[in-house]
């Protein structure tokens, strides 16, 4: 129950970050996405503040043994850079770059009232199955 409890609290105060960061706005991201126009470059501070974050105290959070509340640290232990990642990568790209939205940042947006996330939310997932499929082969 705690581990649940955690992921829940964990996952809500992602959110409101998302949220505080205006990153649920499109308008804001696609601002930022837009060197050759008018630029915004506010979320610079957003993304390298949890980039230096992460810098900080990830390494000491990887000297525990083990996580707090799980058997062991699920962390990626392929290395290369292959095919699907680049595919995959730049297909992530595209879609923020057209729709303004990443997934945490639409899953957030749902709570606006608004149709717009829910269109990206239910694409995000079409195209989410439709690559499970693709991939092992239908």
């Amino acid at each position: 129950m705690s581990r649940i409890l955690a992921n829940a609290l964990c996952g809500v105060l992602f959110g409101v970050g998302l949220a505080l960061a205006q990153m649920i706005d499109p308008n804001k991201v696609l601002a930022f996405l837009d060197l050759a126009g008018h630029w915004d470059p506010s979320l610079v501070l957003v993304m390298g503040g949890g980039a230096g974050v992460t810098a900080l105290l990830f390494p000491w959070v990887l000297r525990r043994t083990r996580p707090r509340l799980e058997v062991r640290f699920h962390l990626p232990t392929r290395r290369q850079i292959d095919t699907r990642l680049v595919i995959g990568a730049a297909l992530f790209g595209i879609g923020w770059g057209l729709a303004g939205y990443c997934p945490g940042p639409a899953l957030v947006a749902l709570t606006l009232g608004t149709a717009e996330p829910w269109f990206f939310v239910v694409a995000m997932i079409a195209g989410s199955l439709a690559c499970k499929v693709w991939l092992d082969g239908g």
